[in-house]
């Protein structure tokens, strides 16, 4: 068997620091555990201290290493602790996961500035200035990446969740512009947009808004949050090492009609 040219090493991400928001449940959950099950140092970022600790728990349980730095992504002063007693821990911020969401959605004609700016806040104003607050330590990583999780919607027309789809949008554009300034320091920024995911984002949806999102689908069913694990990986490690400024697609084939 050839083995002087294996891609497999591409992909080692042992001994990185990753802070994943929103880490404790769902898709982000799923990226931590995926990490710290290959050697990675994992941060784990969500509202509930809770929550945070029984996932940190989990990973040590399994041998991993991990951390709970419970956050609300939508207050800036957070944001600074969270890359602060990251670097304290761990001494270093190799890979940035912004994966905690706010799905508030409302029917046009009934959105109001509040909700609006909550949506946003988690959505956009959060990913950036975590990045921002960041910055310092990510420009010091030999292996920066920075992964922003959107959603599949931004190619679609967003019915009835056009708040969300829409701050996803920004994050996009975000996400590029991000690539383009901070390619001279070596950061690569790159997104992740998931389709219809079983998470306890999507299943507190109406039962008809759930199938419809199926239905959009080439693929008739849900996807575990384990399966975005290996694209989130793929966009952490070296094997990605040529990507930045791009989206990987893993949405049950909803957006090739």
């Amino acid at each position: 068997m050839l083995t002087n040219n294996s891609p497999l090493p591409s992909f080692d991400i042992a001994g990185r620091v990753a802070i994943i928001t929103g880490g404790s449940r769902g898709i982000g959950k799923a990226i931590a555990m995926g990490f710290a099950s290959v050697g990675a140092h994992v941060v784990i970022a969500s509202r509930k201290a809770e929550a945070c600790e029984a996932t940190v728990s989990e990973i040590l349980a399994a041998g991993g290493s991990a951390l709970a730095v419970p956050t609300n992504v939508s207050n800036i002063d957070q944001l600074e602790a969270l890359t602060t007693a990251s670097v304290e821990r761990f001494g270093a911020i190799d890979i940035l996961v912004n994966n905690a969401a706010n799905p508030l959605a409302l029917p046009l004609g009934s959105i109001t500035p509040e909700a609006l700016s909550k949506s946003f806040d988690a959505n956009l104003r959060g990913p950036v200035f975590l990045v921002q607050s960041a910055l310092p330590h990510l420009k010091a990583s030999p292996h920066a990446a920075v992964i922003n999780i959107i959603t599949a919607g931004v190619y679609t027309h967003g019915t009835f969740v056009s708040m969300y789809v829409a701050a996803k949008s920004a994050l996009l554009a975000m996400t590029r512009s991000m690539a383009a300034e901070l390619a001279p320091d070596g950061i690569r920024v790159n997104a992740l947009a998931p389709g219809t995911v079983r998470t306890t984002m999507m299943t507190s949806m109406p039962e008809e808004f759930q199938q419809f999102a199926v239905n959009e689908q080439l693929i008739k069913r849900m996807a575990d949050p384990t399966e975005m694990v290996p694209g989130a990986l793929f966009l952490a490690s070296d094997a990605s090492s040529f990507m930045t400024g791009q989206t990987l697609v893993l949405d049950g084939g909803m957006t090739t009609h």
